[in-house]
């Protein structure tokens, strides 16, 4: 079996590098500076596909030969991506089928990036045959350590509505199915008259008068989802054949904003899992949101990863783009570190001058060199060097929160009993006060193993198949701790609703049977016994042999329970009926992670963040101080803080803002 590893030494740090941007004159002071940042690869050629093919089979590679030849002169390594993903104007106009359509019916236009449908058989061609030249010119190239397949598959793309669309749809329900009886079945086409008698007859869901089949935009998602990822095998598949030992990725996009692919099924496609992660301007605890997407990442990976893309400063694309405050492009950065990343790099090396993105941040900024934020690349690349040997540790956890790309995309379909509920929000909720408290935090399906963990937590799995909701309950069976929240387990695999009670699939094993559901409106909560609340969500539960721990005590449900625990085999479950504020819901997961006997990593002062990340002889204690104060936080005797090189004796003081790195030797 060939192993596949990226050859660069360290924590890998860099960029989209673009030099075909700017004059072949300024490419010397880009390799000075980035050795000055201490740079050690960078992504290029993304967006490079009209360069090198400037008409259809007429090919033209010296400019990338020189870039190529100049990173390797420098030691500078090329994760050389195919550039498949920006098309240029001449395929269009060649092939105007090849551009997708909406949800109405419209044909988009050339012009961006990704204006190319998924399932066309002329991108498909085209997009193989310069991954082909690609490849070939340069499998053996000193400077090539990665294949960049692509770039961030469907993110403007992720749907297309064409008939070339509708006919792959058709083969996927095909082999998905095999007769039209199993798709009626799963769809319930009985229900309004939807029975399909011919293939032929499918249709992506486009746009209708009412609410489209559910199942059918379920379906429709996965599909999509494939789509993109066949594209994706076939280019890795072309990459392989030419350079075998080469490593190929793609940059996901685990980030807020998000939600067109299954990465479950992405990941064991790809040799190094990488993820490109932007901040939402508008959160104003964004290092959360860093931290779970860190832990979302490393989960997907098995392990360490690379961050291929995030910003340096302010990002273009959203309603109002702020700078970063000082110290936050370094905690940011080695937060996504303490999540497992063994790469950090940036959109981009330089700041455009002209395009789409030219107020976009970079490493080196159009103020040029004297700049805070070249100061703090500099600084980084440094910080980086001296975690070097952290590369290759990985996470410990006995916490897992259940994340599945199906149950988001049915729970988010129109027709719901609130169209309030958002499956980000609602595991952030539950993952914030792990974060605050600590507490190490794995992702997981729901039919992975369990075995290595305590306590696992669902905060929202509205659709979950047979063997998801097995493997689930009988982890508490074994002895484990299963909680979970609201409007769970309603659905199965094929969004129909399982019937004899709510909250289905969970029933038995939580002991609570509902019949009947109060969602609460914008604005609106429930008081909680012990003094809290309660918001988006109630129900009618009846206690089935579980106990209640906390109980309605206004409204309609007055005295019925919101939370219980159940004793389950050898194993307890707990259940949420509504969602309690944060305060509450907080005091609620430490009460059952204390039952389910999990301790947080290190105990910190509020403020500091906590993560660990485990070497093959000695730990790494990862701790950013968010807050406004210094903060001092216990280690293991014989500890060194590797950003200074200097050993630390029982404690060691955070300055506020900063980040501290302990290497602490392994005990036992």
């Amino acid at each position: 079996m060939t192993t596949r590893a990226l050859k660069v030494p360290g924590i890998a740090y860099g960029g989209d590098y673009n030099p075909e941007q700017w004059p072949e004159e300024v490419w010397a002071e880009d390799m000075r500076l980035m050795a000055e940042a201490g740079v050690t690869m960078v992504s290029v050629n993304i967006f490079s596909w009209a360069l090198l093919e400037p008409s259809e089979g007429a090919y033209d590679f010296s400019r990338l030969d020189r870039i190529l030849d100049l990173l390797h002169a420098h030691g500078i390594a090329a994760d050389l991506a195919t550039p498949t993903a920006a098309p240029p104007a001449w395929f269009f106009v060649e092939h105007p089928d090849a551009l997708p359509v909406d949800k109405d019916g419209r044909r988009l236009s050339y012009g961006s990036r990704q204006t190319f449908c998924p399932s066309s058989p002329a991108y498909r061609e085209a997009a193989l045959r310069m991954v082909g030249e690609l490849a070939r010119r340069y499998a053996d190239h000193p400077a090539v350590v990665m294949w960049h397949v692509h770039n961030e598959y469907g993110c403007h793309n992720a749907e297309c509505y064409c008939d070339v669309s509708a006919e792959a749809f058709r083969a996927w329900l095909q082999d998905r199915y095999a007769s039209l009886d199993a798709l009626n079945h799963a769809w319930g086409t009985t229900f309004w008259s939807q029975w399909y008698y011919d293939w032929d007859q499918i249709l992506p869901p486009r746009a209708t008068g009412a609410v489209p089949n559910p199942t059918h935009q379920l379906d429709w998602r996965r599909f999509c989802s494939d789509a993109l990822l066949s594209l994706y095998e076939a280019e890795r598949d072309v990459l392989r054949e030419a350079a075998p030992s080469t490593p190929a990725t793609t940059n996901f996009m685990v980030m807020y904003n998000f939600d067109a692919l299954d990465y479950w099924r992405w990941a064991p496609q790809l040799d190094i899992v990488s993820n490109d992660h932007y901040l939402q301007s508008a959160d104003p605890e964004s290092q959360i949101d860093i931290a779970l997407s860190g832990d979302l990442v490393r989960s997907l990976a098995g392990g360490p990863w690379l961050l291929m893309e995030h910003s340096t400063g302010a990002v273009n694309w959203q309603p109002v783009n702020r700078a970063k405050t000082a110290g936050e492009l370094r905690r940011n950065a080695l937060g996504h570190v303490a999540r497992g990343a063994d790469g950090i790099a940036y959109f981009q090396w330089r700041a455009a001058k002209a395009g789409a993105e030219q107020w976009h941040s970079a490493m080196l900024p159009h103020a040029g060199t004297d700049s805070r934020i070249w100061r703090d690349v500099v600084q980084l690349g440094a910080d980086l060097r001296a975690l070097e040997e952290v590369r290759g540790s990985v996470g410990a956890a006995e916490v897992a929160i259940v994340w599945d790309w199906n149950a988001r995309w049915a729970m988010e379909l129109p027709s719901q009993p609130s169209g309030e509920l958002h499956f980000q929000d609602l595991v952030r909720a539950w993952y914030e006060p792990l974060w605050r408290a600590g507490v190490a935090v794995d992702f997981v399906r729901p039919d992975s193993d369990l075995s290595s963990y305590r306590l696992v937590l669902a905060p929202s799995v509205y659709l979950i198949d047979d063997e998801g909701a097995a493997n689930l309950t009988g982890f508490a069976e074994r002895g484990g701790t299963l909680a979970v929240g609201f409007h769970s387990g309603m659905v199965d695999a094929n969004c129909h609703v399982r019937l004899g009670g709510y909250p289905g699939a969970f029933r038995e094993a939580l002991g609570v049977r509902t019949d009947e559901l109060f969602p609460l409106l914008p604005g609106e909560s429930v008081g909680l016994t012990g003094g809290g609340t309660g918001v988006l969500w109630s129900e009618r539960v009846r206690l089935a042999g579980a106990e209640a721990v906390a109980s309605y005590t206004d409204g309609p449900l007055s005295g019925v329970p919101a939370v219980t625990r159940n004793s389950h085999g050898a194993g307890s479950t707990w259940y949420l009926a509504t969602q309690p504020d944060p305060a509450t819901l907080a005091g609620l997961l430490d009460l059952i992670r204390r039952d389910a006997g999990v301790e947080p990593v290190r105990k910190a002062p509020e403020g500091v963040e906590v993560a660990l990340r485990r070497g093959a002889e000695a730990d790494y204690l990862f701790l950013i101080n968010h807050a406004g104060r210094d903060a001092a936080v216990p280690v293991a005797p014989g500890a060194v803080e590797l950003l200074t090189g200097k050993p630390v004796a029982g404690s060691v003081t955070v300055a506020a803002g900063e980040v501290a790195v302990v290497r602490e030797p392994r005990q036992g």
